[in-house]
């Protein structure tokens, strides 16, 4: 098994807009290790999901929900959150203002 380290996803999405920060590739497992949430604008909120297996968002699969995001901060969360292939981090921020960053490794 191979265990490669890498910057998993990068976004800065859509207002209000559920977008895919990062899917697990086939054949490859991954752990994810910091997610970054930089504000570049106004006040905001931001949600985090982690979808298993590409499933339809659900209320569940939130980690982060509606947390304010002052104007020009940056929220690190440290995870620890392993992943199997096809599963789905989506972010979500109030405006377009949010620079949202995985880091983390894939095992393959």
């Amino acid at each position: 098994m191979a265990t490669t380290y890498k910057v998993l996803g990068q976004s800065n999405p859509a207002a209000a807009t559920l977008t895919t920060l990062y899917t697990v590739p086939a054949a490859t497992s991954s752990v994810v290790s910091t997610l970054s949430a930089c504000n570049l604008g106004v006040s905001t909120t931001i949600r985090v999901a982690v979808r298993p297996a590409a499933a339809s968002i659900e209320n569940k699969q939130y980690i982060v929900y509606e947390a304010t995001l002052n104007q020009y901060d940056t929220l690190y969360l440290t995870l620890g959150v392993t992943l199997a292939t096809t599963d789905v981090v989506s972010v979500y921020a109030g405006t377009a203002t949010v620079a949202f960053n995985l880091y983390g490794s894939e095992i393959t």
